[in-house]
């Protein structure tokens, strides 16, 4: 079972990535897939959530009218669209795979993790 996230890169102030997490080892639409970050000096917090039902769960206020989350059952992978970006989303940016029906609440309930992808964010 493995979780790879790719995508990051350092963009400005406004612009936008799209973060991937791509699942092997076990068929992803069947889990829930969050979205984590942490940024320098910080817990790590989490983002976004998609349930096996593709209902959206937002952790951080803060993203709401900016990223957004989907899936592609296709291809096993779980997308993290951001716009708008500002210096406070610089983190590294890890997803993660929850076998339950529900985004969970807290990070620790996840069972799978990424490695993380480094977003920067510059003014």
């Amino acid at each position: 079972v493995q979780l790879q996230a790719s995508g990051g890169g350092h963009v400005q102030t406004g612009g936008s990535l799209r973060l991937s997490c791509a699942a092997s080892g076990f068929t992803s639409d069947y889990y829930a897939i969050g979205w984590f970050r942490q940024a320098p000096g910080k817990e790590r917090a989490g983002v976004i959530c998609i349930n096996r039902y593709s209902s959206i769960r937002y952790y951080a206020d803060s993203v709401k009218d900016r990223f957004t989350i989907f899936r592609n059952n296709a291809n096993n992978t779980v997308y993290l669209q951001m716009n708008s970006l500002k210096p406070e989303d610089t983190a590294v940016y890890y997803c993660a795979a929850d076998r339950g029906d529900a985004c969970k609440s807290y990070a620790g309930d996840f069972d799978y993790w990424g490695q993380g992808t480094q977003v920067t964010v510059s003014s």
